[in-house]
């Protein structure tokens, strides 16, 4: 699996908006909503056994972004009367998003075999591949009892998430090195391994803080539309950015031969023949670099953050309804923000 811990590009371009460095936070009680989120995740992976308990809670320590609680207490905070602290419901909706994502990173690093995430040893580095799997699967199961405890809806919509999620890192996987992958085969991918996560997260803060059904379905929209931007960017810097701005080597997916939308943008351009023979099989050094610089070089990437910016823009128009709403404010900011981003990509 190649799930993303975080979007980095704000620590790295200057943007053209006032725009926060994370818009959610400009919610009044957000801050003391994620601490709340911090201190039920850590007692949802508390049992009985010291070993596991360390395991499971091993990347929660490292600490993290936590963007899908976040939207979760967002989707929460568009409910209509006076702005306050979420319903505890709403943050154990978040939470059980988050452990179903921690437990995925958990798989992705035996997949990948990882040393290293969010700046800590793996867990399968540290304590073994087969701990590492009963590890994430014990959180999958963590955020299965709390959505149970949430409603039947709820539980009904984790369990889909977890399998869209699988289904789209089999389409990933089965697309490994395929230079004639299609971008509806792309987008179906990240549709399920990244955006129904976000999705996941906004509907289910809009379910337990019982908001009407139209705006849960706008929650809904957004959080996909939003998820989809969040990986097209996600993808573009991968073949953009340094070593050094993405905290991780740079042209990862090329050398994992998951080839993204700029990547299939460029293999249908006038790069494309040139692309063609480093591409379809592993690659190294400085193949690498050169396929990044055929990327790059052409119109691919603009028209990759285009699309990015288009999917902005749906998710923005989804909440148009309630726009006025404390939570509303801070998702609208959220995709201003990577807008603004993809901006300074050009500059």
């Amino acid at each position: 699996m190649r799930s993303r811990a975080g979007f980095r590009c704000g620590e790295t371009v200057a943007y053209r908006r006032r725009v926060p460095a994370n818009p959610l936070l400009e919610l009044p009680d957000m801050g003391n909503d994620l601490l709340r989120v911090e201190d039920e995740l850590l007692a949802a992976v508390q049992t009985t056994d010291a070993l596991l308990t360390e395991m499971a809670s091993h990347l929660i320590r490292a600490g993290g972004k936590r963007q899908r609680p976040a939207f979760a207490v967002a989707a929460g905070a568009c409910a209509a009367g006076e702005p306050g602290p979420v319903p505890r419901d709403v943050v154990l909706g978040g939470v059980s998003v988050e452990l179903v994502h921690l437990g995925s990173l958990y798989h992705d690093d035996v997949i990948d075999e990882a040393v290293t995430r969010r700046t800590v040893e793996s867990v399968n580095a540290r304590w073994g591949n087969l701990r590492a799997i009963l590890a994430g699967d014990f959180l999958l199961a963590k955020a299965s009892e709390i959505a149970a405890s949430l409603g039947t809806e709820v539980a009904g919509l984790l369990a889909a998430t977890i399998g869209r999620l699988c289904e789209g890192e089999v389409r990933e996987l089965e697309a490994a090195y395929d230079v004639n992958r299609t971008e509806d085969a792309y987008l179906l991918s990240i549709d399920g391994k990244t955006a129904s996560l976000f999705s996941a997260a906004a509907r289910i803060g809009g379910i337990v803080a019982g908001l009407p059904r139209e705006h849960i379905d706008a929650l809904t929209t957004f959080g996909t539309a939003y998820g989809t931007a969040f990986q097209i960017v996600d993808d573009i810097l991968d073949v953009v950015a340094t070593d050094e701005q993405l905290g991780k080597p740079a042209g990862h997916d090329l050398v994992e031969g998951v080839y993204s939308l700029p990547v299939l943008r460029a293999l249908a351009g006038p790069e494309g023949d040139e692309l063609r023979t480093l591409l379809g099989k592993p690659i190294e050094g400085a193949d690498v670099e050169r396929a990044r610089q055929l990327v790059q070089q052409g119109s691919a990437v603009d028209e990759a953050i285009d699309e990015a910016r288009g999917w902005c823009g749906r998710a923005v128009a989804s909440v148009a309804d309630f726009a006025d709403r404390p939570g509303a404010v801070a998702l609208v900011g959220v995709a201003d923000h990577l807008t603004d981003a993809l901006v300074a990509l050009r500059s």
